[in-house]
């Protein structure tokens, strides 16, 4: 069992625990997130966890993470979301659905934590002013979510798919796949600053990318040198 790190970050004058067990994927405690708003944090996130809008996110990023999230449990949740008699805690959640993306610890230390992508959702929601002191952690999650979109596949599935191969999918990429894929962790972050959220930015990520990946198939790799020269004043 690989060891977990534990670490606190600070936003807004609150101490909030984050802990990561392979340095890619940080967990940040929703409760501590909570605290800021109301003295009773567990009926904050069931109250967040109510929303209609929030239930899609949630099921969203299992589908792209979690090859055993049980989608019919999720979409029996989607249909009664937004209703005023619809509860849900992240107990509730995490049981029918099988969920990664937001876990319970108990002991000492516990409370309801979530991936650093739901995280920020939350904090978003309780306040902006928490959102700054998280957002180096979305930029690193955010990676795999760039993986889905331009290979696919998270690199989980790769490595799942390839496990002789050495390094890992980036270094398996094309040089044109390279290329768009800088340009695609460039506009991400843009469109984060902008407040998209992550479904959003997966569209418009994707139609950059097929767009982007003709382009470079069409103009091809020897003729890159002259149209360097022809812009040359």
């Amino acid at each position: 069992m690989e060891r977990i790190i534990k670490d606190t970050i600070h936003a807004a004058g609150i101490d909030i625990g984050i802990y990561t067990q392979d340095f890619e994927n940080e967990f940040i405690s929703l409760t501590d997130i909570a605290r800021y708003k109301s003295d009773e944090p567990a009926a904050v996130i069931q109250n967040w966890m109510r929303n209609r809008d929030v239930i899609d996110f949630l099921g969203l990023w299992e589908k792209l993470h979690n090859p055993d999230f049980k989608p019919l449990e999720f979409e029996g949740f989607r249909k009664q979301a937004g209703a005023n008699a619809f509860t849900m805690s992240p107990k509730k959640w995490i049981e029918a659905t099988d969920s990664i993306g937001i876990v319970s610890k108990s002991g000492r230390y516990g409370g309801t934590y979530a991936h650093s992508d739901i995280a920020m959702a939350f904090a978003t929601w309780i306040s902006p002013e928490l959102t700054p002191s998280q957002k180096a952690y979305t930029y690193a999650s955010e990676a795999d979510m760039l993986n889905v979109v331009l290979f696919g596949k998270t690199s989980k599935q790769w490595k799942d798919e390839n496990p002789a191969a050495k390094g890992n999918m980036r270094d398996a990429a094309t040089l044109n796949q390279l290329l768009v894929l800088a340009n695609l962790e460039s506009y991400n972050a843009v469109l984060i600053n902008q407040g998209k959220n992550q479904q959003e930015r997966m569209e418009l990520l994707r139609q950059l990318a097929i767009h982007q990946l003709r382009t470079l198939e069409t103009v091809g790799s020897a003729s890159l040198p002259d149209l360097v020269k022809k812009q040359v004043p």
